[in-house]
């Protein structure tokens, strides 16, 4: 025989979930029920139907915006690295059409094999962006959250600073920066700078200190003096003066020269505490890296050209640098780049973030950078460039302030265009314009038997 309590507590439960039950579907709670739902999107579903482009230019740099659409009307953005071609994105259009944007990862290994170091890997990280995007709006979710939440709210930023042939006024530019809120700074310090002078540095005639010469440092001949080590010192200690020993401060740009001279360098700027000094030799010289690393008492970094993990991971095993800087637009993507983050944490080493493009990417990057542990600092070229951040909305404005930038919390990427303003700033005409030229290229991709 049951217990008469027990009965009277079942039949008031059983009433009380009728009354609820009644209210929800009569529309009292009705509101607030699906608010987490997003009713527009069968993720199951979804199919990639198109694949546009529109290039903005000047923001600084020359930047691709990338549009993949799909068969239920939501979309997703990404973006080519900046100075890179379109058609790295656009090549890829075949590969994708008729598949699940959500299915991230499995397209992602689909087409890795196109990209490459540099700016060859522009296309497929813009895609792989497009992807988080669709799939964080297909689920209502930021992509932080998809990626396994995140460890920070705000991303801490450092920004691209005009040169001056004079420390003092180089170093009154820096202290601006403080002023407007970075709390930390970056310099190009380059044997340009020094080299008009007579005994400075010593090269074969004809020999260009240019970045586009194609001869790769060690092979160029040229060599410091030290003298002119010693005018390079005596910059960076009236740069320390202005900005003080407290601020974070990293030295990048120094030219093409030879191993031994980065160290002579080096070690004479130690005494400046400068926190990285930066690809001072290419990256894929492994062990002229760690020959420089262990001669020099600055951290060396390097990694804004690099295509995939595996070569970061090398670079992190035989600690041949102490900080690795991925372009998240280079390096593969999102997930990639957390991935390149978490195993070089494994080995002790701390990550930052090279960039160079719209509001696009740098939002692909402020995900990234607040999933990832050993995060330290983000680029920012674009901090005088005034129209820069209005061409996306949704995000806090000003997007960059006093040195950070808040982490969104809406679906995918948490932007959508602001059309009219990227409208205004493009390299060429055409706004997302129709690319059926790409829908078919017969090919057998596999790249095994």
């Amino acid at each position: 025989m049951q217990n008469p309590t027990t009965v009277r507590g079942r039949r008031s439960f059983l009433r009380n979930a009728a009354a609820i039950g009644a209210g929800l579907w009569a529309g009292e709670n009705l509101e607030a029920y699906p608010q987490n739902t997003n009713t527009s999107s069968r993720p199951s579903d979804l199919k990639i139907t198109d694949l546009r482009v529109a290039t903005v230019a000047r923001a600084p740099m020359t930047c691709p915006l990338i549009r993949i659409d799909t068969n239920q009307g939501i979309y997703g953005l990404g973006e080519v690295r900046d100075g890179a071609s379109k058609n790295y994105a656009l090549l890829l259009k075949s590969r994708l059409l008729g598949e699940n944007p959500c299915n991230v990862d499995k397209l992602f290994r689909k087409l890795k094999q196109f990209g490459s170091h540099g700016r060859q890997g522009g296309g497929v990280c813009a895609v792989e962006m497009a992807l988080w995007d669709l799939a964080g709006k297909a689920y209502n979710v930021p992509v932080y959250q998809m990626l396994g939440g995140k460890f920070r709210d705000k991303i801490r930023c450092y920004a691209d600073t005009t040169e001056s042939p004079d420390p003092k006024v180089f170093g009154q530019r820096l202290k601006a920066r403080m002023d407007q809120g970075f709390s930390w700074l970056k310099m190009d310090l380059g044997v340009d700078m020094v080299a008009k002078t007579p005994g400075t540095v010593t090269r074969p005639e004809g020999t260009s200190f240019a970045y586009g010469d194609p001869t790769p440092h060690m092979f160029t001949g040229t060599e410091i003096t030290e003298k002119g080590i010693a005018m390079m010192a005596e910059y960076v200690a009236q740069v320390r003066e202005a900005v003080g020993m407290e601020v974070p401060l990293s030295a990048d740009h120094f030219g093409h020269i030879g191993v031994n001279s980065c160290i002579r360098l080096g070690k004479a700027l130690t005494k400046y505490n400068l926190s990285w000094l930066e690809d001072m030799i290419p990256w894929q010289n492994t062990e002229l890296l760690k020959k420089i690393s262990e001669a020099v008492d600055i951290p060396i970094l390097t990694g804004e050209d690099i295509y995939l993990k595996e070569p970061f991971m090398e670079l992190c095993r035989t600690h041949a640098v102490d900080i690795i800087q991925p372009d998240l637009a280079t390096s593969g993507g999102i997930l990639e780049t957390k991935k390149i983050g978490d195993g070089a944490q494994e080995f002790g080493v701390p990550m930052v973030m090279h960039f160079a493009g719209t509001p696009v990417s740098c939002m692909a990057n402020v995900h990234c950078a607040a999933a990832t542990q050993n995060f330290l600092v983000m680029e920012n070229h674009s901090v005088d460039v005034p129209w820069w951040g209005d061409l996306v909305n949704g995000v806090e404005k000003p997007i960059v302030n006093k040195g950070f930038i808040t982490v969104p919390d809406k679906p995918g990427l948490g932007i959508t265009l602001n059309d009219d303003a990227v409208k205004q700033h493009l390299l060429e005409p055409g706004y997302f314009d129709p690319t059926p030229q790409w829908n078919v290229d017969r090919t057998n991709d596999r790249q095994w038997s």
